[in-house]
């Protein structure tokens, strides 16, 4: 089953489920008679409010996420706390509600029945849905085409456990050779041939599973599986997994350490441009007498009010980046100590060629130059520039030496752990940092 097949599903189950709780809940609390009100709240506003809360709450907490590979147990307990949380919160919030209406107090206390109606209900959409899941796993419908790197003890265990579980989800496609020929058993090409076989095979993912690390293996694997948005995951080396260097999942036995393509759902990035829309547009609006009173200032005592850069924006097209112009002494210095110098750039995140957060934008030159350096730099530009993110908040932690790998190590960091919540902690930071006078 697609990814997109399963978020129809696991929805159309939260609206039937999470509304049928609130259903039931309403009943006991104001139509059993329980309760006296002299004027008992409304139906169908309140449910439609507290479905929209229960979608954005189950939403940050991952459960539209692909479930693959995880126990119906796991899901079980994470539905449990999720839930007893957001029960936890709606106690209040009734708390404060029968106060205003001076209802007797019992009336907070059936939060515990709609809890119960919650957790019995949901958990019972996702077991519905996923047992239909892994019974067309089972007969070998929705399974994810894979192909597994590698032809020694490491790769043929997780063969092994492909054909064991067919529920993980996984079909084998064969094994791709590191070697310079094609000789074992299930071997379909060599490495250097692996945008070709991707293709001709439709796969969906790719395990990397060598018993040897090849450092050149798993950047060259990335570099096209991210480019043909194939999922990777590697099995990584005992010694990294004891010194927590990676944080593995364990599946049947074997740990995989998944690496994103796909750097953020589609409903997220939906959300995260019309945040940076809305923003841009409220922060120049909000600060533009304080814009122009910058401009004249930089007009009269510089003699030059903007510097336009050409810089390389995501998928490495190029884009005319705005700021105040600044030199490093006096009036200026103030400028960027309040990053007051990269306000004009919201008019290229209102114009869709940056963001508020996401990687520092690089000029053409720098770009072309570290791309020729760093094979797996190109990856930095799989989403739009920041005026703010990861590696700029962390600008004081490192030399000038080692700048440019410092900031690509922080914005790669950004990059595999991209998500709304994590911007916001970033924007919070900055906001910390600019106040702080600790900016450059």
């Amino acid at each position: 089953m697609s990814s997109k097949k399963e978020l129809f599903l696991l929805l159309l189950s939260d609206i039937i489920f999470v509304n049928l709780s609130w259903s039931i809940y309403y009943y006991i609390r104001i139509e059993s008679g329980w309760i006296l009100y002299t004027n008992p709240p409304s139906f169908f506003i309140p449910m439609v409010s507290v479905f929209c809360y229960w979608l954005i709450f189950f939403y940050f907490f991952g459960f539209y996420k692909h479930w693959f590979v995880r126990s119906r147990f796991d899901e079980f307990t994470t539905l449990f706390r999720v839930i007893s949380f957001g029960c936890l919160i709606l106690f209040f919030a009734i708390f404060l509600d029968d106060y205003y209406k001076e209802a007797k107090i019992n009336s907070r206390f059936l939060i515990l029945i709609y809890w119960g109606l919650m957790i019995f209900w949901v958990s019972l959409g996702r077991m519905i849905i996923r047992g239909f899941q892994f019974r067309m796993l089972k007969k070998g419908y929705g399974l994810r085409n894979t192909l597994i790197i590698g032809s020694g003890l490491k790769a043929k265990e997780v063969k092994e456990m492909i054909f064991a579980y067919p529920k993980l989800g996984y079909k084998f496609s064969g094994f791709i050779s590191i070697k310079e020929d094609v000789s074992g058993e299930d071997e379909i090409g060599l490495l250097k041939d692996l945008h070709d076989i991707v293709g001709k095979h439709g796969i969906d993912e790719v395990i990397i599973a060598s018993d040897q690390k090849y450092e050149e293996l798993i950047i060259s694997t990335l570099n096209v599986c991210s480019d043909l948005n194939v999922s990777v995951k590697i099995v990584p080396e005992v010694y990294e997994i004891v010194s927590g260097m990676v944080r593995s999942e364990q599946v049947h036995g074997i740990p995989l350490v998944e690496v994103k393509t796909d750097l953020m759902p589609f409903t997220s990035t939906i959300m995260k441009r019309i945040y940076d829309l809305t923003l841009s547009l409220a922060f120049l609006l909000v600060l533009s007498p304080l814009l122009l009173l910058i401009a004249l200032f930089n007009f009269m005592i510089l003699k030059k009010v903007f510097v336009v850069e050409e810089k390389i924006g995501k998928s490495s097209k190029n884009f005319r980046s705005i700021k105040f112009y600044t030199t490093d002494s006096g009036y200026s210095k103030f400028l960027r100590m309040l990053w007051l110098d990269k306000v004009p750039q919201l008019i290229n995140v209102f114009f869709n060629q940056m963001s508020l957060v996401g990687p520092e934008p690089e000029k053409v030159e720098v770009v072309k130059k570290l791309t020729a350096e760093i094979p797996y730099y190109s990856r930095r530009m799989k989403v739009k520039p920041g005026i703010t993110g990861w590696a700029q908040i962390k600008q004081g932690h490192y030399e000038q030496s080692e700048y440019y790998v410092k900031k690509l190590q922080y914005d790669f960091y950004y990059l595999e752990n991209m998500s709304l919540m994590l911007d916001f902690k970033i924007i919070l930071n900055t906001i910390i940092l600019i106040f702080s006078f600790k900016s450059k």
